[in-house]
């Protein structure tokens, strides 16, 4: 019932977050059912239906990683003056997020729930629209409902315990008060990610180079898995190794930034970088991991004759694109406020609003220079052996 008062109490922002996490939570939702009804439709290709379930583990794990994202702004989930002595400790407000992040994504689920029954004309009306034709939703056979609410359940109980463990209390030496995250230095995990990024892409180049490597295009998704393996495993490899290098990335933008003798602009520029590196880097990292499996989608769907991406892939592929977007940007209005009263101390010292535009358009370039040649590499390194 409090999650219930405070989201309605909310700013309109932050109900536009929630809201945007709830279609995501519907998108996932929709994926996980469509492959219960795949399976009901065919029965005999169980492989099949395995791998459309497994490739919806990509959205759900956007989802959630968008859902841990927006409770972390969340001004309810934040310890505020005068909430102790209420009873609303670390602990409480923690489980207070976690509810309001399951009550969101049920809200989500539930109209995955109701589309996907009206789409297979369970609900009266015609049985498919343009998009969507009764093939791939099973339309005439009949779901199991209780298998499909309980694979519903997960996109609720994903997100929710990823917020549990990303917004728990931490009580070690030099934690804030708050219970938020402690500031670690992000050049511990740049060489680790950067020997896993080098090591997918040595066996991405591998694979290109082995006999049968190439094997013309393979359609997506139902053979990448499988042929060759190299492909898949050394991409996740190269993306993990992105992702966990990613507070190091960023931080080194700022080293480089400040290298030298630097002016005003650029000395501000690079050390708000460096001490954001925490808290931009996972989310930036993600999104270039992201970003590189688009690209080389494309380059797939573009060399190929028989177009093997459909209506269900180009809803996932959206899921997951703007989940970790979204993610990226509220980690960075995350960023913003929390530089609030350095920025207003700025302006008290005389810096006018250009400077503070020009300082953050430094910091853009200066990410883009440096995360778009290692995504690119990533990506043509991943499309290599999938086309001639």
């Amino acid at each position: 019932m409090l999650a219930l008062r405070l989201a309605r109490g909310s700013h309109p922002l932050v109900l536009l977050r929630r809201l945007c996490v709830a279609v995501a939570a519907a998108g996932t939702g929709f994926l996980l059912l469509s492959t219960v009804g795949h399976a009901a439709g065919h029965p005999s290709a169980a492989d099949e239906s395995l791998v459309r379930l497994l490739w919806c583990t990509a959205p759900l794990a956007a989802t959630a990683q968008f859902a841990v994202s927006t409770a972390r702004t969340d001004p309810a989930a934040r310890l505020q003056r005068g909430m102790t002595a209420a009873g609303l400790g670390p602990l409480r407000l923690t489980l207070l997020a976690t509810a309001s992040t399951a009550l969101t994504c049920v809200l989500g689920v539930l109209a995955a729930l109701l589309a996907f029954l009206r789409l297979r004309g369970d609900l009266g009306g015609p049985t498919a629209v343009p998009l969507f034709d009764a093939d791939l939703l099973g339309a005439g056979h009949p779901v199991p409902l209780v298998g499909a609410l309980m694979l519903l359940a997960t996109v609720p109980l994903t997100a929710a315990a990823a917020t549990a463990v990303a917004l728990r209390p931490r009580h070690e030496a030099g934690a804030p008060e708050d219970g938020s995250r402690p500031t670690i230095a992000p050049p511990s995990g740049l060489p680790w990610g950067i020997a896993l990024a080098a090591a997918g892409l040595a066996i991405e180049a591998y694979t290109s180079r082995a006999p049968g490597g190439h094997g013309g295009l393979l359609p997506l998704p139902g053979r990448l898995i499988g042929s060759p393996p190299g492909v898949l495993a050394g991409w996740a490899l190269s993306a993990f190794g992105l992702v966990l290098a990613g507070p190091g990335l960023v931080h080194l933008c700022g080293r480089l930034l400040c290298a030298g003798r630097p002016g005003a602009l650029r000395l501000l520029s690079g050390r708000v970088l460096q001490e954001e590196s925490h808290r931009l880097g996972r989310p930036l990292g993600v999104l270039c991991a992201v970003g590189s499996a688009a690209y080389a989608a494309v380059k797939v769907y573009e060399a190929s004759s028989s177009r093997p991406f459909g209506p269900l892939t180009a809803v996932g592929a959206a899921v997951v694109l703007a989940c970790v977007t979204a993610s990226a940007l509220t980690a960075a209005v995350e960023s913003r406020s929390a530089r609030a009263h350095t920025t207003a101390a700025l302006r008290r010292l005389g810096a006018s609003a250009s400077v503070l535009y020009r300082a953050a358009a430094l910091r853009a370039l200066a990410l883009v220079v440096v995360l778009a040649p290692l995504t690119w590499t990533v990506a043509e390194m991943a499309t290599l052996p999938l086309v001639h």
